[in-house]
């Protein structure tokens, strides 16, 4: 799939679960972009889910995680700290 149709798609996938993923807490803001591993950006389009402060996936209630990939778009969690305007 090629990256416009791969972004295309996880912005589709954004718009449909953003509310959903906004609910969760310590979720501060979603996007769509490139998937980072390992400090690297690679070429995968994701899902991109910000959080003020990224915890162990074992300190949360399972309710309270964020999904590995919805409808096979990855998802990637990104701690971002919170966001306030000025």
């Amino acid at each position: 799939m090629d990256e416009d149709r791969q972004t295309r798609r996880a912005i589709r996938i954004q718009e449909k679960y953003n509310e959903q993923l906004m609910a969760l807490p310590n979720v501060v803001g979603t996007a769509v972009g490139l998937r980072k591993r390992q400090g690297q950006f690679t070429d995968q389009v994701a899902l991109v889910v910000m959080v003020a402060r990224k915890l162990p996936r074992a300190s949360l209630a399972t309710a309270e995680l964020v999904p590995r990939e919805l409808e096979g778009v990855p998802v990637d969690v990104l701690e971002t700290g919170a966001f306030h305007s000025l």
